[in-house]
């Protein structure tokens, strides 16, 4: 929600009734020591059934108010704020310490975000015109004391300096999440980043860097030179934009921390092949309009999108005693992106025409969702091609071919959901395709690292 409407500001309150609602079935979160998870799922439920046929009834303002992010006299929050606690539950039942801390996230951080953006104001985030650095601080402090009160009510035995840092650091994560231009329901997306982000970071361990330090030195010398290399060959090959370079760069060593020249090469085979992909039949995709930009350069953007995801699985290769899992987890991450952008550059090229994915009606080739069968088996390739670079690389783990399986089913399953969010959310303008991208890389990682968890990898 933004945090300035500007001249209504004065005239309404600074804490809609809309949030109130949001904040007081918080309160619920302090039973979940008491409840087992089927039971809480339960009472989402209920909580999901009364926003459905109660509220429309009572006789308060609950809508979207004009400025917000999603269309005016909406009820999309209400509905999908007890759906993304029942997704928590589901998702961290035998966690419940991050559905709660997740929870609070999302109804304090983003109460606190309007109540000291509207009412403070100040200077205007830069990535965000409609957000002040008040709303966006208000939102990291709130997030992080409720976040941190209902980890230790629900799991009292965690250690209280752990829990701070862990509470502060994804409150930070959803107060980006918050502020990003889209107009996505934060109702969704923060509790589900927020949430992904702490199960992942439970896993650091201090230990577990302790024992990669002794090498750490050389490999961070080794990085920087090897990735200022190549950032400066693409830039001068124009391969990528400068903003693309620099921020390649800082994605690049940290990648090529977790597991050195191997998962490097990860991230360089995926560059390879989404770069040959985009230049082939360029001048045919350029008439028919589909072509990218700058002739294929890739942007700050699209570094962030496809190896965001990467680089935070990478880094925590050496920071937790979870190396293989976290591994495939990278390995299935960019075997998305390259099945991705090879399927849409590839099906692009050899036909004008694809399936929305959704209906399977015939739409112009480049609409969001659309898919093709050339393009389908080009990018299942490519995913392929990731995966056994990283087989024969040795970052697939103990398992053998039984994890590149993984790795190249979670990797085939993320190409379908990046499908299924263009079709769906990017289609209405609710997200861009840098976001989606993103969405599609993370959703991959993640499947194979519950995988890999559950396989005790």
């Amino acid at each position: 929600m933004p945090d300035l409407p500007a001249t209504a500001a004065a005239r309404r309150p600074l804490i809609s009734s809309r949030k109130i609602v949001h904040i007081s079935m918080l309160s619920f979160a302090f039973l979940l020591p008491f409840l087992t998870w089927i039971q809480a799922a339960g009472a989402a439920v209920l909580a999901l059934l009364f926003n459905l046929f109660i509220l429309p009834h009572i006789a308060v303002d609950l809508k979207k108010r004009a400025g917000d992010d999603v269309a005016a006299n909406t009820w999309t929050g209400i509905i999908l704020y007890p759906i993304s606690v029942l997704t928590l539950i589901l998702f961290y039942r035998n966690n419940m310490h991050i559905a709660a801390a997740a929870w609070a996230i999302m109804a304090l951080g983003d109460g606190a975000a309007s109540v000291a953006g509207e009412g403070l104001r100040g200077p205007l985030l830069p990535w965000n015109r409609e957000k002040t650095w008040s709303g966006f601080c208000g939102f990291v402090i709130a997030g992080t004391v409720g976040a941190y009160a209902l980890s230790r009510w629900v799991s009292p035995s965690l250690p209280v300096g752990r829990v701070m840092l862990i509470c502060a650091a994804t409150a930070l994560v959803g107060a980006v999440v918050e502020s990003v231009p889209i107009r996505l329901d934060d109702n969704v997306s923060v509790p589900l980043v927020s949430g992904a982000f702490m199960f992942c970071i439970y896993f650091v361990e201090r230990s577990a860097l302790d024992t990669n330090l002794p090498f750490l030195g050389r490999r961070i010398l080794l990085a920087v030179a090897v990735n200022a290399v190549f950032a400066i060959l693409a830039l001068g090959l124009k391969m990528i934009t400068r903003s693309g370079a620099a921020v390649g760069f800082v994605l690049g060593v940290a990648i090529y921390l977790g597991y050195g020249y191997k998962s490097f090469c990860i991230l360089l085979g995926f560059f390879l092949l989404g770069s040959i992909a985009t230049r082939l039949g360029y001048a045919v995709k350029a008439a028919r309009g589909v072509a990218e930009r700058r002739r294929g350069a890739r942007s700050w953007r699209e570094a962030l999108a496809n190896s965001l995801a990467g680089a935070f699985f990478s880094i925590l290769v050496i920071t937790t005693h979870h190396e293989a899992a976290f591994l495939l987890a990278l390995v299935a991450a960019f075997a998305e992106a390259a099945g991705d952008t090879v399927s849409s550059e590839i099906g692009q090229w050899l036909s004008g025409r694809a399936y929305l994915i959704t209906t399977f009606k015939p739409v112009p080739a480049g609409v969001d969702g659309g898919i093709s069968a050339g393009g389908t088996v080009a990018g299942f390739v490519a995913s392929a091609l990731i995966v056994a670079l990283g087989y024969g690389l040795g970052l697939c783990g103990p398992w053998g071919l039984t994890s590149a399986a993984i790795a190249l089913g979670a990797g085939f399953v993320g190409n379908l959901f990046d499908s299924l969010l263009g079709a769906t959310i990017e289609r209405r303008g609710l997200v861009t395709n840098s976001i989606v991208n993103l969405s599609g890389t993370s959703f991959a990682g993640g499947l194979a690292l519950v995988a890999a968890l559950y396989l005790q990898m």
